[in-house]
């Protein structure tokens, strides 16, 4: 059975991830990319679906051994997990070199005190589990062989078949050092390249020291930046540039519930807002690569604009249901690909707008494309910005006019109208001013409640959403303004959890019951930890900076031990939810770290 979302650690190569759990078993892993099908999908099913565990040798019918302490080794994505047994102590490192050739999974294992009896169990199966693979020897190597994929076993010790797995059965004392690799190829090609599991370790180690080295921030809470950062690294997809949402697909917002889906590929949004953290740290090449990675996606068809993107820039990401997988503790359907790609979300044009301009004013070096692209997404908008749309949640019922839309809308033409005046590009600046004035009309007119003084979720609605928790921070409104004011301690009032976090928006009314919930959708969800994370900034920048960093230092909390935060917290289970890591809850983390730096408030 899978483990908690949060006993998962994270490893990758900046093409795919793979999560490790806290008793050694890797039960997620795509090969040769994040979005390909799975080759370990016990996370979503049983050990039918694929696994890989490796630890202490355990009885048959017994649960295997979690490690007694793990962590990252510094500032990398090398994961040690250390065992005590009654037998002595082991250790295992794990992971997954930066690609140069065929993408590798690579486990040490490090005896450190006693003689300690290991097991290796790798049970590999293609196409999200459902197809087991022909596996056979060539020479000393092991290989599993399916349709268009091959996965190669290459380890000193010796291996033997069982129940449709291969085995491998040693013990290792002081200074034993035993090592696995697992290399994908085509199954088509020759054979990749033998390992060099030594070598490849001195060499991510290297990799990750040299990147962590740019960083910029020097402030308090620089531990959990850099984690976060890290974590938005090997969610990078490295030949493109694109930012996958999360590596995972279908890890449930509601415990055996509907609200399961594909994060597996690149949101506008949320690779906009992850550039805008990464620039303000010091990582411009990755800027600079996810810019190019945008120009190459929209290419000459702004009017198209899709709310997201295949990894490469692919456009259809049709979804489907993987009827074979019984779905993470019973959440189910199990879905690969994303339905929402295709919607109308207005605010995506302002995310969009705001990270060129911020690349621009940060002295990314000059692309004539991206200025020409800004001009066009605005002229879109001029015709369609008054039109209902389905939002930054993306809701599965009817279209509404909603305020965030409105207001991104907005910052897409304030930014635009700024960088005309800067000179860069020729504009109608002063119709540009015009429409900029007459959504903040519209915005404050119908998108505000008088009698409750706050905004609403959209217009016409006594609905409240943690989206406009970004008018401050968007620039909008002034951090003083009562509406703003209003609209925070609103939010606070009506969409927070007893512990003080926040949820995205209220899921059912008086006016719902049943499936016919606000979003389209049936059941509930946690408490989304963005939001959460929108709400510290805002407390902060109304002068509450004590309450901002108290808010804050919960939120890291509610981290795992090694940093990672998924989606959402259930405030009812007390776990994280929802697809692991999650960029939209690291990039907020690093931003609301920023802020608060800046404004002196942290613990002694």
């Amino acid at each position: 059975m899978a483990g908690r979302i949060e006993d998962y650690a994270l490893i990758g190569d900046m093409q795919t991830a793979a999560l490790v759990c806290r008793d050694g078993t890797v039960d997620w892993l795509c090969l040769p990319r994040f979005d390909s099908p799975a080759v370990f999908a016990g996370l979503l099913g049983t050990e039918q679906h694929g696994f890989w565990r490796l630890g202490p040798a355990h009885r048959e019918n017994e649960q295997p051994p979690t490690a007694t302490r793990r962590h990252y080794r510094g500032d990398s994505l090398v994961l040690e997990s250390e065992w005590d047994t009654p037998r002595g102590t082991v250790r295992v490192v794990d992971f997954m070199p930066p690609r140069d050739g065929a993408p590798q999974l690579i486990r040490i294992v490090e005896g450190v005190t006693g003689r300690v009896p290991m097991t290796s169990a790798l049970r590999m199966r293609f196409a999200y589990g459902q197809v087991v693979p022909w596996v056979h020897k060539v020479g000393d190597r092991t290989v599993a062989v399916a349709g268009p994929d091959s996965v190669w076993l290459d380890t000193e010790v010796d291996t033997y078949g069982k129940d449709l797995t291969t085995y491998s059965e040693f013990t290792v004392a002081p200074g034993d050092r035993v090592a696995f690799t697992i290399s994908w190829e085509p199954s088509h090609k020759p054979q990749p390249s033998l390992p060099d599991p030594e070598g490849s370790l001195s060499a991510t180690e290297d990799f990750w020291r040299a990147w962590v080295a740019q960083c910029t921030y020097t402030g308090p809470y620089r531990e959990a930046v850099v984690r976060s950062l890290i974590t938005l690294k090997a969610l990078t997809y490295g030949p493109t540039g694109g930012i996958v949402a999360a590596p995972t697909t279908s890890l449930p917002e509601d415990i055996g519930g509907v609200r399961n889906w594909d994060y597996r590929f690149t949101w506008l949004r949320d690779a906009a807002i992850t550039l805008s953290s990464l620039l303000r740290t010091g990582y411009r090449e990755e800027a600079q690569a996810w810019r190019e990675w945008l120009l190459r996606a929209v290419a000459g068809d702004p009017e198209n604009l899709q709310i997201m993107y295949g990894i490469a820039g692919e456009r259809e990401l049709g979804e489907n249901e993987l009827h074979w997988l019984p779905g993470y503790e019973g959440s189910t359907p199990v879905r690969i690909g994303n339905g929402a790609a295709h919607q109308l979300q207005l605010d995506v044009y302002g995310e969009v707008t705001e990270a060129l301009h911020l690349g621009h004013m940060t002295g990314l070096a000059r692309n004539d494309y991206a200025s020409l692209l800004q001009l066009k997404l605005i002229r879109y908008l001029e015709k369609h910005w008054n039109e209902p749309d389905e939002g930054i949640w993306e809701v599965r019922g009817p279209r509404r006019h909603f305020v965030h839309s409105k207001v991104m809308a907005w910052v897409a033409v304030d930014r635009t109208v700024k960088l005309i005046e800067s000179g860069e590009v020729d504009g109608p600046v002063e119709r540009l001013k015009a429409l900029r004035d007459e959504i903040h009309y519209d915005v404050c007119e119908k998108g505000y409640d008088r009698q409750r003084n706050t905004f609403t979720q959209s217009y016409g609605s006594r609905e409240l959403d943690a989206s406009l928790l970004l008018i401050p921070q968007m620039g909008f409104l002034p951090p003083d303004d009562k509406r703003v004011i209003g609209t925070i301690e609103a939010i606070q009032r009506e969409l927070s959890t007893e512990d003080g976090f926040v949820l995205r928006y209220p899921t059912s009314s008086a006016d719902t019951s049943g499936d016919d919930n606000l979003d389209g959708l049936p059941g509930d969800e946690g408490a989304f930890l963005a939001c959460s994370f929108w709400l510290a900034d805002d407390l902060a920048m109304i002068g509450r900076v004590e309450e901002a960093r108290r808010l804050f230092e919960k939120l890291l909390a509610l981290r795992n031990d090694l940093g990672l935060l998924a989606e959402e917290w259930d405030p009812r289970r007390q776990r994280q939810v929802g697809n692991f890591p999650q960029a939209f809850s690291h990039v907020p983390l690093i931003d609301t770290a920023l802020r608060l730096t800046a404004a002196g408030a942290f613990s002694a």
